[in-house]
């Protein structure tokens, strides 16, 4: 019998009308958005906005992704599928930990619009970006950055690791990946996340988690910051990840480790099937973004 994880999408892959048609087929789906509308005017109206540099910037990204990967998974579970436990890629673990009983959709939806705000107000100070570096080893990239003032970020596959840093540094060292036999793709982010570029937002956020009513979710959810199960409620973590790398490629051993051997990622685009696919060759991936592409997994999911 097979064993499911749910894994949350980060930032990154945004698009216009994401969720929005898994709202449109659910009535509890629809609520949590029309909640969300009412603590933050303009949320829906961003879901839909056909200029792509309103959903690029952080402190709009978060809160509208949030709904988008809560959408996906809440509507899977709909359909019969339940997992075994869940992971989620840096804003992305904020409605898996959702979804996971670690707090009310509400109350995530609370906290994520201000850890946007505040990663969005970091990213500001800064002309600063991300990038993903790949055919390159991690040790190779992690000295090349000692050299350009850059952070690696995301450890994401074999031979893949964001990296964070001023524009003028990123584009300093591309030279350096180059030469390396790597290849540097921009990413479609406003800052430097998850680097000490965002410290002043990791301490902020830390004061604020103080008022949130977090507890430990109710299946295991694997944490960016140790790429193990959360044991404890994860307001500590969840500050911290802001500033500390994401340990991607850690996180989907481990819980391949545990027996996990179909993924599906639920939210936005395919960012993390295609990585999940790098580092656990043999398991079963599904994207999931839309109603039909949920059935389809549904189908193949529950006949095993």
């Amino acid at each position: 019998m097979s064993v499911t994880a749910f894994i949350f999408s980060g930032q990154g892959a945004q698009h216009s009308g994401m969720g929005l048609n898994f709202a449109k087929s659910d009535s509890v789906i629809s609520g949590i958005f029309d909640r969300a509308e009412a603590a933050r005017p303009g949320t829906l109206a961003q879901l839909s906005a056909e200029d792509p540099e309103i959903l690029k910037q952080t402190e709009n990204t978060q809160p509208c992704l949030y709904l988008a990967d809560l959408a996906a998974a809440l509507y899977m579970k709909k359909l019969g599928v339940s997992p075994a436990c869940a992971a989620g890629f840096s804003l992305g673990e904020i409605p898996a930990l959702a979804f996971a009983g670690a707090f009310s959709f509400d109350e995530g939806f609370r906290i994520v619009t201000e850890r946007g705000r505040l990663m969005g107000r970091e990213a500001k100070k800064h002309d600063a970006g991300m990038a993903a570096v790949v055919k390159l080893s991690n040790e190779t990239v992690e000295e090349i950055c000692a050299r350009h003032k850059l952070y690696p970020v995301n450890y994401n596959s074999p031979g893949q690791l964001v990296v964070s840093g001023e524009k003028a540094d990123l584009a300093a060292a591309n030279e350096d990946f180059r030469a390396a036999g790597g290849r540097v793709m921009p990413l479609n982010v406003s800052g430097a996340f998850h680097s000490p570029f965002m410290s002043a937002a990791a301490a902020d956020f830390s004061e604020f988690l103080k008022s949130a009513e977090t507890v430990l979710p109710e299946i295991p959810v694997y944490a960016n910051l140790t790429a193990r199960p959360y044991d404890a409620a994860p307001a500590l973590s969840l500050a911290a990840q802001i500033d500390h790398p994401v340990r991607w490629e850690e996180t989907v051993r481990s819980m391949a480790e545990k027996g996990v051997d179909t993924f599906i990622e639920t939210g936005v685009g395919t960012v993390l099937s295609k990585l999940v696919a790098k580092i656990v060759p043999g398991a079963r991936v599904f994207p999931v973004e839309t109603p039909e592409q949920a059935e389809a997994a549904a189908k193949e999911v529950l006949a095993c």
